[in-house]
C-alpha cells in the first residue's frame, strides 16, 4: 500500500525556502541541462536506500539511480530490465534469469552474485524492506549463480507469475556488500552527486547506461510538500517538473503549463468488511453496489481526470476481466435488497480521512447516495497519520485507494485468507484455491480463466466497491518533452532518462 503511505508525509512548512535552496537552473545551454523536479517529501525520514523507498520521491530517486530485474509496463505486465530474459522449468518451481551486460556506477559489472545478495538483503527477517513479502516465495538457499550472468531461482512452490516478483516495488539490485547509502552506487541512468536530506538530491548523467545515456546532464529532486508550492515553483521557473497535481489545479492553470495525465493510476473505492455486521450480509453488499452512482462520484471529485470503475481492481491491466458488464445504479433493486436484509432505516457508518486527496469529498457524495435509498449515513473522519493501519482492523465501510500493481499481486496482498493488508476481510477457501490454480498453471489461457473466475466472484459478492480510477497528473514547463503518462510506480512513471530540455 505504498501509494497510500506516501500521503502521510505530504504536509509541511517552509516549502518555498526549500525550493529556493536548490542550485543551478534548467537551462539547456552547453549540453542537456539540469531538470529540476519538485516532489512532496518526508523531511528527516527520507532515505536513499532503494530497499527502504516508500514515498513517491524516494521511489523516483531510486529508479533514477538503480535498476530492477524487471519493471511494469503501462498494462502493468512485467518487462525485462536488468534481466535480459527469463525461463521457467516445466514445473514452474525453478526460474533461470539471464542478465544483460550492465555495469554499476563504479564500473564493476552487474553479476549474478549481486542479484542474490540484493535479494538476501531484502529477505532479511531482521529488516523491514518493502519487497520482502513479494520475494518470500524464493528459496534462496537452493538458488544459485550458474555463472556471472545467469541466476537460477528456486521457489517454494510453482509460480507462473514469477516475473511480477522481479518487478516488485523496491526489488532493486545493489552491489554485493553495499551497506552505506550515503553515497549510493547503482546501475541506473543517473549517478549520485550530492544530498541535503529533506531538501534536495542532485544526480548526474550516466554516459554508460545500458539503456542509453540520458538526454539531460543533471537531475535535481527538490522538496515541496504543498501542491500549491510545487505548482507555483513550476510557474515561477524554479522547477521544470511538478509531481502529483490535482485535477482542479490542472484546470485552473491549463494554459500556463503542460499537464500530463496517466490514466488508471489510482483505484478509488470503498471497502466493506464482509466479516462483520452489517456487511456480512451479501444482500446488503449488493445493495451498496447498486445504489452507488459511480459517474457522479467521478464527475464530482475528479472531473476530466478519471473514469468509472466496475467494482474490480486493475482496469486495463493484464488479466482484467473486461467482459463483465458495467454495473449501473438500480435504486429500486437496491431498496428491495435492503428490505430483504432487514436493514431498512439502518445507519451506515462510513470512515474516511484526509490521508488521501479527495477521500472526504467522495465520502460526502456517497453518504448522500446512501441516504437516497432510505438508509442513514454517518461519516467518521479518521486520524490521517494512522488511517491505513487503523482500517485494516476497525470500521465497517471505509474509504480506500490503491496505486498500480499487477492484479495477481493485488489479490495476493489483499484478498486471500492470509493476506496481511486485507481491508475487506474477504476470506474464502474456494477463492484461495482459484488463486493457487491460476499461479501454478503453465498455460496462459488457464491462468486467464482462473483470474476471471476470481474477479466474477468478487464482482458478485466481494467487499470492494470500486467506483473510479483517477489519473495521475504531473505538470511540466513548456521546454520539457518526453514525459509519458504512465501509471504511478510503473516503468515510465517519473522516468527522467528519456526526458529532454529544449
Amino acid at each position: 500500500m505504498y501509494d497510500q503511505l506516501t500521503r502521510r508525509a505530504f504536509l509541511g512548512a517552509g516549502v518555498g525556502a526549500v525550493l529556493l535552496a536548490g542550485c543551478g537552473t534548467g537551462s539547456s545551454s552547453g549540453g542537456g541541462g539540469r531538470l529540476r523536479a519538485a516532489f512532496a517529501g518526508g523531511g528527516a525520514t527520507e532515505v536513499l536506500d532503494p530497499h527502504l523507498a516508500n514515498l513517491f520521491v524516494e521511489a523516483a530517486r531510486a529508479k533514477a539511480m538503480f535498476d530492477k530485474l524487471a519493471d511494469l509496463g503501462d498494462d502493468v505486465a512485467p518487462r525485462p530490465r536488468l534481466a535480459e530474459r527469463w525461463e521457467p522449468s516445466a514445473d514452474l518451481r525453478t526460474w533461470r534469469v539471464t542478465l544483460r551486460r550492465a555495469a554499476f556506477h563504479d564500473g564493476k559489472p552487474v553479476r549474478a552474485g549481486d542479484v542474490l545478495a540484493s535479494y538476501a538483503r531484502i529477505l532479511d527477517p531482521k529488516a523491514a524492506y518493502r519487497a520482502r513479502s513479494s520475494l518470500a516465495l524464493i528459496d534462496l538457499r537452493a538458488s544459485r549463480a550458474v555463472d556471472d550472468r545467469t541466476v537460477e531461482f528456486a521457489l517454494e512452490r510453482p509460480f507462473a507469475e514469477f516475473p511480477n516478483v522481479l518487478a516488485a516495488f523496491g526489488a532493486y539490485i545493489v552491489p554485493e556488500g553495499l551497506r552505506d547509502f550515503a553515497e549510493p552506487v547503482g546501475s541506473g541512468p543517473f549517478t549520485f552527486r550530492s544530498w541535503t536530506p529533506g531538501r534536495s538530491v542532485l544526480l548526474t548523467r550516466n554516459p554508460d547506461y545500458w539503456d542509453g545515456a540520458p538526454h539531460i546532464d543533471e537531475l535535481e529532486f527538490l522538496i515541496a510538500n504543498e501542491e500549491s508550492a510545487r505548482m507555483n515553483a513550476l510557474l515561477g521557473g524554479q522547477v521544470e517538473y511538478a509531481h502529483d497535481i490535482s485535477p482542479a489545479t490542472a484546470r485552473r492553470h491549463g494554459s500556463r503549463a503542460r499537464f500530463v495525465h496517466a490514466p488508471n493510476s489510482n483505484m478509488q473505492a470503498f471497502a466493506m468488511k464482509v466479516d462483520r455486521p452489517p456487511f456480512d450480509d451479501r444482500d446488503l453488499r449488493e445493495a451498496m453496489f447498486l445504489l452507488a452512482d459511480r459517474r457522479q462520484l467521478v464527475n464530482t471529485t475528479m472531473p476530466g481526470a478519471g473514469q468509472i470503475g466496475n467494482d474490480l481492481f486493475g482496469k486495463g491491466y493484464l488479466h482484467y476481466a473486461s467482459g463483465i458488464p458495467q454495473r449501473e445504479p438500480d435504486l429500486d433493486r437496491a431498496k428491495a435488497l435492503i428490505r430483504k436484509a432487514g436493514a431498512e432505516g439502518a445507519t451506515i457508518e462510513l470512515t474516511t480521512s484526509r490521508a488521501a486527496s479527495g477521500f472526504v469529498e467522495a465520502a460526502t457524495v456517497f453518504a448522500d447516495q446512501i441516504r437516497a435509498v432510505g438508509l442513514k449515513a454517518r461519516i467518521v473522519t479518521g486520524d490521517k497519520d494512522t488511517y491505513w493501519s487503523d482500517i485494516l482492523k476497525k470500521g465497517t465501510l471505509v474509504s480506500f485507494r490503491s496505486g498500480a500493481m499487477p492484479i495477481e499481486t493485488h489479490i495476493a496482498q489483499r484478498l486471500l485468507s492470509d493476506s496481511t493488508t486485507n481491508a475487506t476481510k474477504w476470506a474464502r477457501r474456494d477463492f484461495d484455491a482459484l488463486y493457487d490454480r491460476a499461479v501454478s498453471a503453465p498455460r496462459e489461457d488457464d491462468r486467464k480463466a482462473a483470474f476471471e473466475d476470481m474477479q466474477r466472484m468478487l464482482h458478485a459478492e466481494g467487499g470492494l466497491l470500486v467506483w473510479g480510477f483517477a489519473d495521475g497528473i504531473v505538470a511540466t514547463g513548456g521546454n520539457v518533452t518526453g514525459v509519458r503518462g504512465a501509471p504511478s510506480n510503473t516503468l515510465d512513471w517519473a522516468r527522467f532518462d528519456k526526458v529532454r530540455l529544449g
